[in-house]
């Protein structure tokens, strides 16, 4: 059984019909990433299944449960938390509480703490900076930051949108190699991102969207050789 199963999912903003019938499945354990041109409903996707967006149409099913209809708070609760499109860190906050709001959901202060120092290992530049203001990061350490503060929930699923947005290619490699250290450990990963070749050489499966709809799946070996997708997202003729 997949961890989630997106199936035939219609998205709409008000009148705007934003994805048209959407079918997907993450297993446990993978990286499969969603490409598109912008507006091809990438980030929609995301926020359907982590239910910011509610389908009107369609199911998403979190290992076996229907989750369609709950609220996003829920949805967290049972183990699907965002790292948004650009960071939306909390900036007069510092690092620490920025990672703290994390587990809202959460009780137990001890394991709130463990999470915490997992946070601080996987991104020691985080805990150096636990007392800054979080506006007061670079991009990349903002990004972690965000990344930090999604892990703070424990999620069973992290949904990643454009991890890479804004930032210098060594920074880039530096994100997705913890990106691939946090897969390696056992979470779950979906994946928006523009950087094509990056995303495919990470993710297991990939899918491709255009506006609204599916129009190419395989692993990212597959997709990374296929010659449509090399012209549009590798810049080759």
């Amino acid at each position: 059984m997949a961890l989630l199963e997106v199936n035939a999912i219609h998205t709409f903003y008000g009148n705007i019909h934003a994805l048209r019938g959407i079918t997907l499945t993450v297993d446990q354990g993978e990286i499969v990433t969603l490409l598109g041109g912008n507006g091809a409903g990438k980030s929609t996707t995301l926020n359907t299944v982590c239910g910011i967006t509610p389908a009107r149409q369609g199911s998403v099913i979190l290992e076996g449960q229907d989750i369609t209809h709950i609220p996003a708070y829920q949805i967290v609760s049972r183990g699907v938390t965002q790292a948004p499109e650009g960071r939306r860190i909390f900036a007069r906050m510092s690092v620490r509480e920025n990672l703290e709001l994390g587990a809202y959901s959460r009780s137990d202060r001890t394991e709130i703490n463990e999470s915490l120092e997992m946070v601080y290992g996987t991104f020691p530049r985080l805990k150096e900076r636990r007392n800054q203001q979080g506006g007061t990061l670079s991009g990349g350490e903002q990004q972690m930051l965000a990344i930090g503060r999604a892990l703070m929930s424990k999620p069973r699923l992290l949904l990643l949108d454009e991890p890479s947005l804004g930032l210098a290619p060594i920074l880039v490699q530096e994100i997705f190699h913890i990106i691939a250290q946090l897969n390696e450990a056992g979470t779950t990963i979906l994946l928006v991102e523009q950087n094509a070749q990056v995303a495919l050489t990470v993710c297991n499966r990939g899918y491709v969207l255009q506006t609204g709809e599916i129009v190419l799946a395989g692993t990212g070996k597959e997709l990374l050789e296929n010659p449509t997708v090399r012209a549009a997202y590798l810049g080759e003729i």
